[in-house]
């Protein structure tokens, strides 16, 4: 099929559009720590089965040291990044968040010149200072959007109260992705299966956070939230089939059918996708600036990885 790997990042874009917004709306019923833990519970196991259907086992086979840096990359990335991300979800909303998300590839771009030694381009540099000013555009035209909101409404009260906390948590889930990227560098060494290695981070952190659940003795209070949304787990399930499943599975096929560059230019345009959801299905206002300011940031994205 005539580009194959184009149209397969283009799929997994929109799916994780589709991840991010189902995970919004379940993290607004029972709040961002539940989705977190369900999420990675299912994912883990639709990873697996792909695992075990695609090359045959169950589990991948690793060295100690493919382990210790995956492992490392799902906690930081999947665990705790993500637990940034689906609060900034509730927060700033699933459009403003993804928008942040772009942010990661900057972020480690500078993590892997500082740390691995890895050289930067004039045009990669170029790219970052795009990224950076069109999502710090989007942010301002969001922050006038809000003031006159707040001008407009009797009590004079913010529409968001945890706003500036939630551009915060954003930047934070693009810092705890970055970090698990250069990891997962380090871990995935030697053409090592990008699915197994995929599958290991997906362990890792869900061994953690559930671990942390039994110590904060939250496990009850998951059940109970099902209890009462019982529709809320088809939404986390369907993020779970668009996001590891899919989205995953797309992102794989992209990088072998095609140029990493345009892969992974192509897969970042998530946030042009969220433009539409975010005024259709969370009834979002905003002007031409915030959709200029998208346009800008996905522009410096792609000369990030193409150039």
């Amino acid at each position: 099929m005539p580009y194959l790997g184009e149209v397969s990042a283009l799929i997994t874009s929109l799916s994780f559009a589709f991840t991010a917004t189902f995970f919004t709306i379940a993290g607004r019923q029972v709040g961002s720590s539940v989705v977190n833990r369900t999420r990675l519970l299912l994912g883990m196991g639709l990873l697996l089965l792909t695992h075990w259907i695609t090359l045959g086992s169950l589990f991948p086979r690793a060295t100690s040291e493919q382990w210790l840096w995956l492992t490392l990359s799902g906690v930081i990335g999947l665990s705790l990044g993500d637990a940034f991300l689906f609060q900034a979800f509730i927060w700033i909303g699933a459009r403003l968040s993804m928008l942040l998300m772009s942010l990661a590839p900057v972020l480690a771009a500078l993590l892997a010149w500082i740390f691995l030694g890895e050289t930067l381009t004039g045009g990669q540099i170029t790219g970052i200072v795009l990224t950076i000013g069109g999502i710090a555009w989007v942010i301002a035209e969001q922050n006038g959007h809000n003031e006159r909101r707040a001008a407009s409404s009797p009590s004079g009260s913010a529409p968001h109260p945890n706003y500036k906390l939630g551009i915060l948590f954003g930047i934070g889930a693009a810092t705890g992705q970055a970090v698990g990227l250069i990891l997962s560098k380090m871990g995935l060494a030697h053409d090592f299966s990008a699915l197994s290695g995929n599958v290991m981070r997906m362990l890792a952190a869900t061994t953690a956070i559930w671990l942390f659940t039994l110590y904060r003795k939250q496990t009850g209070e998951t059940f109970q939230q099902f209890s009462a949304h019982p529709r809320v787990l088809l939404l986390i399930f369907g993020g779970a089939i668009f996001g590891p499943l899919i989205g995953v599975t797309f992102s794989l096929l992209a990088v072998q059918k095609t140029e990493v560059g345009i892969a992974s230019t192509l897969i970042a345009l998530t946030p042009i996708f969220m433009l539409p959801i975010g005024a259709v299905v969370f009834k979002e206002k905003f002007g031409w600036q915030a959709i200029a300011g998208t346009v800008l940031a996905m522009a410096g994205v792609a000369l990030l990885f193409l150039v």
